[in-house]
């Protein structure tokens, strides 16, 4: 299970704090959250702090979100294992 909770900030964009898993059904819905977010413009910081595991096609949506602009912070060890050959957590 993912929990996926907005943070908007007027001006300065919005954070999505993540806890759980990212894993099946979960990466679609993390990236549709994502997408509302941007198709306004704004910028998006994804705070993976209560993150526990990310699976291969959580770890492909990381990548192509942080190429398209996306901040990622706050990476649990683990997770920043998972993702060090893709991402600069």
């Amino acid at each position: 299970m993912l929990r996926i909770v907005a943070l908007e900030k007027p001006g300065a964009g919005a954070t999505l704090s993540l806890e759980g898993r990212v894993i099946g059904p979960w990466v679609g819905e993390l990236r549709r959250s994502c997408e509302r977010i941007l198709a306004t413009g704004a910028p998006l910081t994804l705070d993976l702090t209560e993150v526990a595991f990310v699976e291969r096609n959580g770890v492909r949506l990381l990548k192509d979100l942080v190429d398209g602009g996306v901040t990622v912070v706050n990476c649990p060890a683990f997770v920043s294992e998972q993702l060090k050959a893709l991402l600069p957590c």
